[in-house]
């Protein structure tokens, strides 16, 4: 047994291991000192809003299933008990590295650049006054300060709303009684950073906790306030449910929202100066194991320094604006109906602009000659310009749309949206019952003017978000290929109907086809190069962790195919292992732009093809989600996802982290010292902004055996020790 799990151990990294691994990489940008200051604040809050989703997700995934007796290993090997522990460890050190880097990095640049997050002893007499005032005029009026005593239990602190703990005792009777326990919550409607007036040319904030904290003599009159303190609880935020069993989805769905609102507490945040009576009456309040409660010396919040970076004037210390390409029409009748009659269209956000893909439902919306559409919706944004075209077109024409309404913190979003639709006419849908629908379709069918019915559609990699698309990485491809849209046309059936088709190509469906397709494209390369023939495997991805893919890719690698996987998050694939994995290259680039386009590009003995989708290479895209991934049949398109995007993506030399044999992500120009700088995201701006082309990319390292292996981390040295411990 032991050596089974020792050989399952060489072959893949933990899921979460490798998560909290892409977090620190996240971390590590607000540390570099290159990165515009700001910037770097950003990045940070990022890293604390990340690890609030991986624990009320994840974390509070793997207690439920303890607590339910599952006793599953992971591919790794590791027990629940196991990886949870070691998660436990991580996140707590984790923590440590957020709280220096805002403590000993970022507060002191901040300062010298004339940025102050203010005490109130540091305050001069016109912020406090105006600090006062804000807290008598805004502040004051929504909070609800508790004591908790027989008559007044402790109240429900919803999930990650940051409270104040207050240590009380009683100036009437000072002498009997012990100490009681008072509650404030923040209001979450209030700015969690309140701007001070400046004379002296600073940009000057309060916390608006501490401000709270200040003033908490006022509502709690009677009792000698002994000890506060800032807190915080993150509850268990998956939903439960049975579709099978719910006789509306929509109202299940809406009902589990309010319960989650409720779940079990899995973390408590709170000051480590804080007095330990209040963290134990805490911690035993919600029923936590002393791991579970993390101290902090840093603000308990620190998503919430989003608010500094975006409540700052300060453009010199953000990265600098750039405009976005448009989508420009060849023709001269300017019909971008005519347009995709003669060619298809590839738009690579945020570099090309969404309005490229908004234009394309509006015209729809607007032309009489389009009868019907057809679209799935996972995401969108709050004042969508997509859904506003979609009810206006429904008025005229057929429309129908796939909301999926379980889209993890979108779900009551989605709820109105679909509300709304179905009040406007729109059909709405809710795909299959047990299936997220993830894939990003949009599909039309217009009477053109040589009286010819076709259909028009978009594939795409991310949302139909136009805010998020602004600073994610996507695909679009708009195309009038007839063998394209017959298959679009039979993913709606499949959605609407659970109407199963015989032949889904030359798409590729998610649960249906999508796992045996993608594992057939990598053992033909290499059938490719056990034959002798040109053989090449470059795909890119937000997270690789299905062991069926991973044993395809290590058998390519053993064959000699030459693979680089580019992924920003989770890789379970452990690269460089000799005999199994050494002509494995995995490249992670966290920068600017959230890295979230599907591209796979198979060198097929010379005929080069290029797909693209909405799914990564994990079970839940492959096994558990309506998805789809699209060939790329223009050969000019084709020609430019492989040698202008990809070739930028291998030649990065900024911002590429190279996953190492131990688990570390040392970055490309440490590991090879020397190497011009070039950064894959800045290239695609200039590229926007006619600036560059592919010519311009510098050749990338090699082959994948001359990078040279950096030695582990003393991180990852840790966890090789501790796992053969086991």
């Amino acid at each position: 047994m032991a050596r089974t799990r020792d050989t399952q151990q060489s072959l893949f990294f933990g899921r979460d291991e490798s998560w909290l691994s892409f977090n620190r990489r996240v971390l590590e940008e607000a540390q570099d000192e290159s990165n515009p200051l700001l910037e770097r604040v950003k990045f940070l809050a990022i890293t604390a809003s990340n690890l609030d989703e991986f624990v009320e997700i994840r974390v509070a995934s793997m207690l439920q299933r303890i607590e339910d007796g599952y006793s599953e290993t992971a591919p790794d090997g590791t027990t629940l008990q196991q990886t949870l522990a070691a998660i436990n460890e991580d996140m707590h050190e984790f923590v440590a590295e957020q709280g220096h880097c805002w403590n000993e990095q970022l507060q002191p640049a901040l300062r010298k650049a004339g940025i102050r997050v203010l005490s109130w002893d540091e305050m001069d007499e016109t912020a406090r006054k105006a600090a006062t005032e804000f807290y008598q005029r805004e502040a004051d009026p929504l909070l609800t300060p508790i004591t908790i005593d027989p008559r007044h239990p402790f109240p429900r602190v919803l999930n990650k709303a940051l409270c104040l703990a207050l240590l009380l005792r009683s100036k009437r009777s000072k002498s009997s009684t012990a100490p009681v326990l008072g509650v404030i919550t923040v209001p979450r409607a209030l700015p969690r950073l309140v701007p001070l007036p400046s004379n002296g040319g600073t940009h000057d904030f309060v916390f608006l906790h501490d401000l709270i904290e200040r003033n908490a003599g006022s509502m709690y009159r009677g009792y000698e306030i002994l000890a506060r303190t800032a807190f915080r609880v993150t509850r268990n935020s998956n939903l439960y449910f049975q579709e099978e069993e719910s006789r509306n989805l929509l109202e299940t769905v809406r009902a589990e929202l309010h319960n989650r609102r409720k779940g079990d507490a899995v973390r408590l945040e709170i000051d480590q100066n804080a007095e330990p009576e209040i963290i134990e009456r805490l911690r035993i309040n919600f029923e936590l194991d002393e791991s579970q409660v993390f101290l902090t010396d840093h603000p308990v919040n620190l998503s919430r320094l989003m608010n500094l970076y975006s409540a700052t004037p300060r453009p010199d210390l953000k990265d600098q604006p750039f405009v976005a390409r448009e989508l420009r029409l060849n023709r001269k009748s300017e019909d971008l109906f005519d347009e995709l009659r003669h060619r298809d269209i590839l738009l690579h956000h945020p570099y090309d602009s969404y309005d490229g893909v908004v234009g394309f439902i509006q015209a729809a919306a607007k032309d009489p000659n389009v009868v019907s559409i057809k679209q799935t919706l996972y995401r969108t944004s709050a004042d969508s310009p997509i859904f506003q075209a979609l009810t206006e077109a429904a008025q005229t024409k057929e429309v129908t749309v796939v909301v999926e309404l379980t889209a993890r913190f979108d779900e009551a979003s989605n709820i109105r949206w679909a509300r709304e639709m179905e009040d406007a006419g729109v059909q709405v849908f809710h795909g299959i019952v047990g299936l997220k629908t993830h894939c990003k379709l949009a599909l039309l069918v217009r009477r053109d003017p040589d009286g010819v019915v076709r259909s028009y559609g978009h594939l795409g990699t991310g949302n139909y978000n136009p805010v998020t698309s602004r600073f994610y990485t996507d695909i679009s491809l708009l195309t009038s290929d007839p063998d394209i849209t017959a298959r679009m046309h039979s993913v709606f059936n499949y959605l609407t109907a659970h109407s199963e088709s015989d032949d889904y190509s030359p798409l590729m469906m998610a649960p249906l086809t999508l796992a045996q397709g993608m594992i057939s494209l990598i053992h033909r390369e290499t059938e490719h190069a056990l034959a002798g023939r040109p053989a090449r495997i470059i795909a890119k991805m937000n997270s690789l962790l299905e062991p069926s893919v991973i044993n395809a890719l290590y058998d390519a690698s053993k064959a000699g195919v030459q693979i680089d996987v580019i992924v920003r998050g989770i890789c379970s694939l452990r690269p460089g292992v000799k005999g199994l994995s050494e002509n494995i290259r995995i490249t992670s680039i966290v920068g600017r732009f959230l890295e979230h386009s599907r591209i796979f590009f198979f060198l097929n003995g010379g005929e080069e093809e290029v797909y693209c989708g909405s799914a990564d290479w994990m079970p839940r895209n492959l096994f558990e989600r309506c998805e789809v991934v699209f060939p790329v049949r223009d050969a000019q398109i084709r020609h430019r996802l492989r040698y202008e995007i990809l070739s930028a993506y291998l030649a990065d030399t900024v911002k590429a982290r190279r996953l190492q044999p131990s688990g570390d992500y040392p970055h490309l120009r440490d590991l090879i010292p020397g190497l011009a700088p070039f950064s894959a995201q800045d290239f695609f701006i200039r590229v926007a902004e006619s600036k560059a082309t592919a010519a311009d990319i510098p050749p990338a390292e090699g082959p994948v055996e001359a990078v040279p292996l950096a030695p582990p981390r003393k991180a990852a040295a840790k966890r090789a020790k501790n796992a053969a411990a086991d």
